[in-house]
């Protein structure tokens, strides 16, 4: 399974285009524009398994910087401060990483 069996290829390409300026990207803009925000729970489950590249069952940092890339090869890495951001805004346990439940509640927020 792949993101666009899930999301609109035009909500995602409308989406990486709202964010292509370094230090523009917001999480929850990307979310809303993407369609993601308007996923069940079982859809976005299927998504963060697609977003965790190494399977770990949580997206690292090092994952988060190539985010949008996970939605298009071409698409630009997330800044450092970025990076920091989005994972400061979705880790609540403070374990440095998100979670499948952590990732869902930030795109259901």
């Amino acid at each position: 399974m792949s993101l666009t069996d899930i999301l609109s290829p035009s909500d995602i390409a409308a989406a990486l285009r709202d964010c292509q300026a370094p230090d523009s990207f917001s999480p929850k803009k990307f979310f809303q524009i993407s369609g993601m925000s308007k996923k069940s729970s079982s859809q976005l489950k299927e998504i963060f398994r697609i977003l965790d590249n190494d399977q770990s069952g949580y997206i690292e940092e090092d994952e988060l910087k190539y985010f949008l890339q996970r939605f298009e090869c071409g698409a630009r890495v997330l800044t450092t401060s970025e990076t920091k951001t989005f994972l400061a805004a979705a880790d609540h346990d403070g374990d440095g990483k998100i979670g499948a439940e952590e990732f869902q509640e930030m795109v259901q927020a």
